[in-house]
């Protein structure tokens, strides 16, 4: 195996962390990333930027937007390699955010074959449980499912 050389281009970058050179620039025109420069104005990234890519990719995945991407790497240091430390430091923030998407999981289970949250889906049975479209003031979209607030709607 050749040894990964101090920088990286962006094609190198690319390849090594599965995200498109396209998306590497979006990163680096939000700040989320940062190149160098060489004399022909070739971007040239440090080592650690593949695992800043990495944290992102897996802050992405839990769900946080680019603001809160950018919030969490903002803890991290700049003239160094983050440590382990930094990272749990770092995504220890997550949890809550987790917990909820597990929530919000959970109510989906249980009630996706009744109803889709009033969005809705269910026109034999939604005079029942919605009568007066009352969901419809709670907000859009599958509302019954959207928030913990609204799980086990009753009616007035």
């Amino acid at each position: 195996m050749t040894r990964m050389p101090p920088q990286l281009t962006i094609g190198e970058l690319a390849a090594r962390s599965g995200v498109a050179a396209s998306a590497l620039r979006f990163y680096e025109d939000v700040g989320l990333i940062t190149a160098e420069r060489t004399a022909g104005n070739q971007r040239r990234y440090a080592k650690n930027m593949l695992r800043r890519v990495a944290f992102i990719r897996a802050a992405q995945h839990v769900g946080l937007s680019l603001d809160e991407i950018s919030t969490a790497l903002s803890h991290l240091p700049d003239s160094r390699t983050p440590t382990k430390a930094d990272w749990e430091r770092v995504s220890r923030s997550w949890t809550s955010r987790i917990d909820e998407q597990i929530a919000d999981l959970q109510r989906l289970k249980a009630n996706v074959t009744s109803c889709i949250g009033c969005g809705c889906l269910s026109l034999r049975t939604c005079t029942l449980s919605n009568p007066g479209d009352f969901q419809g003031e709670r907000g859009v979209g599958p509302a019954a499912l959207s928030t913990a607030e609204n799980h086990g709607v009753t009616r007035d």
